[in-house]
């Protein structure tokens, strides 16, 4: 059973690979964010335009958080990624335990602080007057709930290193659907209001988690630690942190630039606020897919370099950037006609000022998919390689960008410079990520060929001296 559920990604045809990997891994993303959609398009048409600004003007710090999260479990899944391409199980068990410790110690600092900070940060943001409690009841429920996060995301992120991006996708649907059923009850049954939107995503999160610490233990044997494999390693959570840490805190850089965008909109009211939350939700739905290839080329390209095979790294990253570029027209043309029908989904007919604003910034946004795509395919890659800190430079490219933007041309322009944003973040981040995979690519090519040749030198010295 554990070899049928592992996927060795160091071997075969990189395009088959990638898209057996990467297809489970979309749907999941596609499940994840339907349970987000759900919430705002239930607390759009149910409670009202006001609380869906409510939810929308946490966007930013909500991503800023939890992405950094998001970020530190994903990095520490990369040394498992690449101690599984090594062959190498003990290494790999050492990690997991590790990984499972500082989880734990991340969740509770982190929850404890942005809990108690939450409603001066949304002050510091200038939400609006309107639906600052809203917010405040939304975003604060969101937070309680990071340790479900780390839960979901480390255990995730374990099993697509071992090459299995199928189980979180089963695990997502079971979540999605409850969360569904969760957000009609809470909102609608129990009249909670935005909170309950906010329970009903952390308790289907966890749920997920559960279910992924399960079905660990159960069918994967190469986990199943002896004698101090789970005692904590100094070295162990250095390296972990060098990866996880670099990870969330391109998240958290890059969302920085959001919070200060998100500011700016703020400024221009609620109607420009409910704008950009349905135009984020439906992009964000729409981007799954690239999302989708930065986590397999973070496993791809963490198992392979694992097993020194530099020809198929590249590979790899041509057949990923083909299909970023097809998806990004089919994305754009899907906008281009349907962003009209799509956006009904969260705000009545009526607001026609909402729904234009709408269709104004997904049009703009999708119009720069191919950038996009290499952002996530090239930054994931990097990290993947085990370069993660270079994934903190993109991030402080993207928020030098939006927060260009927010406080320059968002008081000029208005809401048109808000619909630019994203796309000149994007931009920005390709001018430094571009250049430095091929660094990477030659630093690694140079330490590979070395190192033979170093051991063929001290084996004929070794020689000539007996």
């Amino acid at each position: 059973m554990e070899k049928k559920q592992m996927k060795d990604m160091t071997s075969g045809s990189p395009m088959k690979l990638i898209l057996s990997f990467l297809i489970p891994m979309l749907f999941g993303l596609l499940f994840q964010q339907l349970y987000n959609m759900v919430d705002t398009i239930i607390v759009g048409k149910y409670l009202g335009v006001n609380a869906l600004a409510a939810v929308g003007s946490t966007g930013s710090i909500n991503f800023m958080i939890i992405g950094f999260c998001t970020g530190v479990c994903s990095g520490f899944s990369i040394p498992v990624a690449q101690k599984f391409g090594e062959k190498n199980e003990v290494g790999l068990r050492r990690f997991v335990a590790n990984g499972a410790w500082l989880s734990i110690a991340f969740a509770v600092v982190m929850t404890t602080v942005v809990c108690l900070l939450c409603r001066k940060i949304l002050q510091w943001m200038n939400t609006p007057a309107d639906i600052i409690d809203g917010a405040y009841a939304y975003i604060f429920v969101i937070f309680l709930g990071i340790p479900a996060t780390y839960l979901y995301n480390t255990l995730s992120g374990i099993i697509r290193s071992l090459g299995d991006s199928t189980t979180p996708l089963l695990f997502l649907l079971i979540s999605s659907l409850l969360n569904v059923a969760l957000d009609l009850f809470t909102i609608i049954g129990l009249g909670m209001g935005v909170e309950g939107a906010a329970w009903a995503t952390i308790i289907s999160q966890a749920v997920s988690g559960v279910l992924c610490l399960i079905y660990m233990t159960k069918k994967f044997p190469i986990l199943r630690m002896t004698g101090d494999e789970w005692k904590p390693d100094r070295n162990a959570m250095i390296t972990l942190c060098n990866m996880g840490i670099p990870m969330g805190l391109q998240y958290s850089i890059t969302a920085i630039g959001s919070v200060v965008l998100q500011t700016a909109v703020n400024s221009l009211g609620s109607v420009a606020v409910a704008s950009v939350t349905a135009g984020s939700k439906i992009s964000t739905f729409f981007c799954c897919p690239f999302d989708a290839m930065g986590a397999t080329m973070a496993t791809y390209g963490g198992q392979n370099v694992g097993a020194k095979k530099l020809s198929r790294i590249k590979k790899g990253m041509k057949c990923c950037v083909f299909l970023g570029a097809v998806y990004s027209i089919i994305g754009f043309l899907a906008l281009y006609f349907f962003s009209d029908v799509v956006a009904l989904m969260f705000v009545d007919g009526g607001e026609t000022e909402i729904l234009a604003n709408t269709r104004s910034f997904l049009l703009v946004n999708s119009a720069f998919y191919i950038p996009l795509a290499l952002v996530n395919i090239v930054r994931f890659m990097i990290q993947g390689l085990g370069f993660s800190k270079l994934a903190i430079i993109a991030g402080v490219c993207e928020m030098a960008a939006r927060t260009l933007v927010g406080f320059i041309f968002v008081p000029i322009f208005g809401y048109s410079a808000v619909c630019f944003a994203n796309p000149v973040a994007w931009l920005a981040a390709d001018l430094f990520l571009i250049p430095a995979y091929y660094k990477v690519m030659k630093q690694l090519m140079h330490l590979f060929v070395q190192r033979p040749r170093e051991t063929k030198t001290k084996a004929g010295a070794k020689a000539i001296a007996l």
